[in-house]
């Protein structure tokens, strides 16, 4: 057996070896022609980039280069990495591997961006505060998802399809709190409303739409125009209620799926987007989305107040 101080020349020696046998073009993933990044190898032995492989199985359940079918591999929703692989262009080209992972590095930081190329979703009405499931089926949707949870913001925008653009001037940021991946790629998204936002540019970034946005923020007041505000405030809520105790079957089975009427807040300005038992009411509310789009976007509390009692009063007076 060799001793130490063999075995360390013994390493020297097939280093080089290794680097001369080896050159950069043998480490290239062959879906996005760069050196591997996390790269993963398939039960039918082709080895990929662990994001491009990701993005394949988006479209379909077979293995890019050989067509196998990687139903199972897909069902067991792990890639483990291949740590031989990565040992090897380690040890033969450190720089390159370097300069690849700074490379990953920067477009994280790009898509972790909050109000520059946010990932827009385009499918319902989402409010602050409230839950919205979502079931993501579309390769470009389970794209973005991943990429959300990936580059740590766990963020995106939803916005609902307006005739004429790609999707509506206003929309809700959405927050991911979990992801239930099922077999066949397909994912259970629990998500719940954070910020209102106003939509300043649309754009695209592989199949999904994108915006450049600016948060809204419902108009502060004070002295007189606050009490005002307050005795609103009070008269809807007390509304809310009656409304939860004595709408008709319809509601009271909506009531069923959305939980009880959220508590009353203290302080109705704390939040830039107002009290959250307003935007409860307005998702069970049975509403046009355009109007609830109207009452999204409006930054006047007592406004949404006013509209929200308007409404109330009319149910209310409706016969069983």
């Amino acid at each position: 057996p060799l001793d130490n101080k063999e075995e360390t020349a013994a390493a020297k020696c097939t280093q080089p070896c290794l680097g001369e046998s080896l050159s950069i073009s043998d480490l290239e993933c062959s879906l996005c022609i760069r050196m591997f990044f996390e790269p993963v190898t398939t039960p039918c032995g082709h080895t990929f980039c662990k994001e491009c492989l990701e993005r394949c199985l988006d479209h379909r359940p077979n293995c890019p280069l050989c067509k196998q079918s990687l139903r199972e591999y897909l069902k067991a929703g792990r890639y483990s990495p291949t740590v031989l692989l990565q040992d090897i262009m380690l040890a033969t080209f450190p720089t390159q591997l370097a300069e690849r992972r700074e490379l990953h590095r920067a477009e994280m930081a790009e898509l972790s961006n909050l109000t520059k190329n946010i990932p827009i979703f385009v499918c319902t009405m989402s409010f602050p505060g409230i839950p919205c499931p979502l079931h993501v089926f579309e390769p470009r949707y389970r794209l973005m998802i991943r990429r959300c949870q990936e580059s740590g913001s766990r963020r995106f925008g939803m916005c609902i399809y307006e005739n004429g653009k790609s999707f509506a001037d206003y929309g809700c940021m959405l927050e991911i709190r979990q992801v239930e991946l099922l077999a066949d790629g397909r994912s259970l998204v629990d998500t719940i409303g954070r910020q209102r936002f106003r939509v300043l540019s649309r754009g695209h970034r592989d199949g999904y739409h994108t915006a450049d946005i600016e948060y809204l923020e419902d108009r502060k007041v004070s002295g007189e125009e606050l009490q005002e505000l307050q005795c609103l405030h009070e008269s809807t809520y007390r509304l809310a209620q009656r409304f939860c105790e004595h709408g008709d079957l319809p509601s009271r089975h909506i009531l069923m799926q959305h939980g009880p009427l959220p508590e009353k807040e203290e302080d109705i300005q704390a939040s830039a987007d107002g009290p959250t038992w307003c935007w409860w009411l307005l998702s069970i509310l049975p509403l046009d989305p355009s109007y609830q789009l109207n009452l999204l976007s409006c930054t006047s509390l007592r406004a949404r107040l006013a509209q929200l009692q308007h409404i109330l009063t009319a149910l209310l007076q409706q016969p069983p």
